[in-house]
Parts: C-alpha cells; structure tokens; sequence
C-alpha cells in the first residue's frame, strides 16, 4: 500500500466534539500522522480552535467568536475552546495542520504564525486556506509550509504558485480525478485532499496517488491504507 499522510480533520470529530483536546489526543490514537485544526482570533487578539465565526453551533451561545475576549470564550464553553498554545501542547511530537477560516486578515495570521512560532512548533505546524491567506502565511514566514485550498478545478496561477510556493494544492475530495492529480504533481507540488469518509472514496483516492487525505475518519483511511491501529 502506497503512503499517504493520514490528516484528522478538527480530530476524532464523531466520538468528540470537534477542535477539543480530546478530540486531538482521540485522532492521535487512533492513528492520524496529522491533526487538521481551524484557528480564529478572539477580541483580544488569542489564537484560539474555533471553525465557525460564532459559538452557536457547537456551544449553544450566539456570539461571534471576534467580539468576545479568550476569558469570555474559556467561561462560556466551560474551557472546552482551546488556544493555539494550549492545541500545540495537547500534540506535542505530531504533525499539526492550520486551517485559517473566515478571510483573516494579514495582521491575524501573523499573530498565529507568530504563537506557533513562539511555541517551537514551526518545523511540525502547516498552513491551509484560501490564496490571501495563504499569501499572508508566506509573508510571516518565508520557510512555512503550505497546502493551498482549491475548490475549483480552474487552473492555479503561476504566478500565484509562485507567490506562495505551497508544498500541497488542496482540493475538495470531489474534484480529483487521475488527469488532475497527475497535473498536480507534474507542476512539483503534492496533492492533499478533503473529506472524504466513506471507505470506497477513501480508496478511490488511494488509486488515484493521492499524497494527503484529510478525513473526519481516521480510523477508516487507516483500514484502507493496511494499517492497524489498534484501537
């Protein structure tokens, strides 16, 4: 069986809530070469593991994340919202992939490069979003690596490739065929792709040489690609 990097996506989100700690050190255990985590800043400026803009869906309380400080969001969740720092303690040793949702600004991903920076994580921390965020990552850190969102199959801009240099284009598992991902890796970038769950999606991408796969199902892809984990 080919190698291919497990990535678990917000962690082990169909036994924990997604972007906790538990649902981190879950996905560690049960396999995942990498944990895909969203991070947005809160008022006072703190990384924190949040995919929405607000804390309703997972935590039952309509406020946006950017008009609450980090003690607020630690009261209202009862501590169940991690920060950055507290995410990259939680996964020491393991690989961490940062998605940057919710068009930051250049000032926002600084500070989380910054904090990742700060925390000794930057040779196992990696970055995703879409193009401005990903040109902002590559303006904070020249040496970050990078797996830039694709959700089209209109072809990437050179010049933008050239701008960011990503490692990864990282598409929505849908779009990839063999043509694309034979593209991909001619132009000298990796392909990573996301969510797939369904064991004959996990294995079609397998077939198709795929380098990264971002699941919700760790366990699953682990199946699929002959290793037992033993949880």
């Amino acid at each position: 069986m080919q190698t291919v990097t497990a990535v678990a996506h917000r962690g082990d989100p169909y036994r924990f809530r997604e972007n906790t700690l538990d649902s981190l050190r879950s996905a560690l255990r049960r396999g995942a070469d990498a944990v895909e985590i969203d991070v947005r800043l809160t008022r006072d400026g703190v990384p924190v593991l949040l995919h929405d803009g607000t804390l309703k869906r997972l935590w039952e309380h309509d406020r946006p994340l950017s008009a609450l400080s980090a003690d607020e969001v630690c009261g209202l969740t009862a501590g169940g919202v991690p920060t950055l720092v507290e995410a990259l303690a939680a996964t020491a040793g393991s690989r961490v992939m940062i998605d940057l949702p919710g068009d930051p600004s250049a000032r926002a991903v600084a500070r989380i490069v910054a904090v990742a920076r700060e925390c000794g994580a930057t040779d196992r921390v990696y970055y995703t979003g879409d193009a401005v965020a990903m040109l902002a990552v590559r303006a904070a850190d020249r040496s970050a690596e990078i797996a830039l969102t694709r959700t089209t199959l209109a072809p990437t801009r050179p010049a933008l490739l050239e701008a960011i240099r990503p490692r990864y284009l990282n598409y929505r598992f849908s779009l990839l065929d063999r043509a694309l991902a034979e593209h991909v890796h001619r132009s000298g970038c990796l392909v990573s792709c996301w969510t797939p769950d369904t064991r004959r999606s996990l294995r079609r991408l397998l077939d198709l040489g795929v380098d990264s796969i971002t699941t919700n199902r760790v366990d699953a892809l682990n199946a699929v690609r002959g290793f037992a984990t033993g949880f």
